[in-house]
C-alpha cells in the first residue's frame, strides 16, 4: 500500500495530540496532503502549524467524531478540498479519569463519552469514508486504531477496554467484507501498548463534562503512559505495518505472551 506517499490524502481523527499528530507529521514527511481533524481548535491549530511547516496542503477541520453527522461532512469537505482520500486513520480515543471503578459504578456518561469517540467515532469514519474509498478504484488503507488491550483481559476501565475489543473486532469484520468484495481497500489495526500522550488527561470538552477522582489507579496509568513508546515510533510501526500488508499492527512485543495466555484460557475454557 502507498509506495510513493507523495501527493496522497490521509485524514487522521484526534490528529490535536499524541498519536494523531505523530501520524500527522509522519504523513507530511512523507509528502502526503493532509486533512486534520480534532475536537480541540487549540490543539488542532498546533499540529496544523507543524504540517504546514512541512510545506505541505493542510485541511483543518474541527470534528467530534461521536457525532455522525460531522464525520459525514468532514468525508464531504476532505473530498471537495483533494478529491481523493488514500489513507484514514480513525486515531480519536479517549481514556477519562474514572479507571479503577468497577463497571457497575462507572457513571453512565463516562460509558457514553468513551464508546462514542473511542467505539463510534470508528463507526462513522467507516461509514463516511469506505463508500468514497471503494468508488475510487484505487488502492486505499483505513486504519483503525485500537489498543493491545483490545486483545487482553484488562480491569482497569471497562468503558476503554470494551471499546478497544470492539474497535479490534470491527476491523477484522471490515477487512473480511472488503476482502469478499475484492476491493482495493486495505484494513490495519493499530494496537500499541503504553504511549507517552496526554490520553489520560483528556476530558470531555463540553461544559459540565464528568470529572471523576483520579484514583491511585489512574496514577498508576500515568506512570506507565509517561514510560511508554513515543507517539513517533506508533506512527513509525504504523507506516511500517501499512507497507508490509499487516492486518494487526503492534509497538512491541512486551505483551505477546500475555496474549498467548489469554488465547489459551479461551481454547480451554479457563477461569481469568
Amino acid at each position: 500500500m502507498i509506495q510513493n506517499d507523495s501527493h496522497k490524502v490521509a485524514v487522521i481523527t484526534g490528529a490535536g495530540s499524541g498519536i494523531g499528530r505523530a501520524l500527522a507529521e509522519r504523513c507530511a514527511v512523507e509528502g502526503m496532503r493532509v486533512v486534520l481533524a480534532d475536537i480541540n481548535p487549540a490543539d488542532l491549530a498546533v499540529t496544523e502549524h507543524m504540517v504546514r511547516a512541512a510545506g505541505v496542503d493542510v485541511l483543518s477541520v474541527r470534528v467530534d467524531v461521536s457525532r455522525a453527522a460531522e464525520v459525514a461532512a468532514l468525508a464531504e469537505q476532505a473530498m471537495a478540498m483533494f478529491g481523493a482520500v488514500h489513507l484514514l486513520f480513525n486515531n480519536a480515543g479517549v481514556m477519562g479519569a474514572g479507571a479503577g471503578a468497577p463497571p457497575w459504578e462507572t457513571a453512565l456518561a463516562d460509558w457514553e463519552w468513551v464508546l462514542g469517540v473511542n467505539l463510534w467515532g470508528v463507526i462513522h469514519g467507516i461509514r463516511a469514508f469506505t463508500p468514497l474509498m471503494l468508488a475510487q478504484d484505487i488502492e486505499c488503507h483505513i486504519v483503525n486504531t485500537a489498543s493491545v488491550v483490545g486483545l487482553l483481559s484488562f480491569n482497569s476501565y471497562a468503558p476503554y477496554h470494551a471499546s478497544k475489543h470492539a474497535v479490534v473486532a470491527l476491523s477484522e469484520n471490515l477487512q473480511q467484507a472488503l476482502l469478499q468484495q475484492g476491493a482495493k481497500v486495505k484494513v490495519a489495526v493499530l494496537c500499541p501498548g503504553w504511549a507517552n500522550t496526554r490520553i489520560m488527561d483528556v476530558g470531555r470538552f463540553d461544559q459540565g463534562a464528568h470529572l471523576a477522582e483520579e484514583t491511585e489507579t489512574v496514577q498508576r496509568m500515568r506512570q506507565a503512559a509517561a514510560a511508554g513508546v513515543l507517539p513517533s515510533q506508533v506512527a513509525e510501526c504504523a507506516f511500517q505495518g501499512i507497507r508490509a500488508g499487516r492486518f494487526y499492527i503492534f509497538t512491541g512485543h512486551d505483551a505477546d505472551e500475555r496474549i498467548r495466555e489469554r488465547m489459551e484460557r479461551i481454547l480451554n475454557s479457563a477461569d481469568l
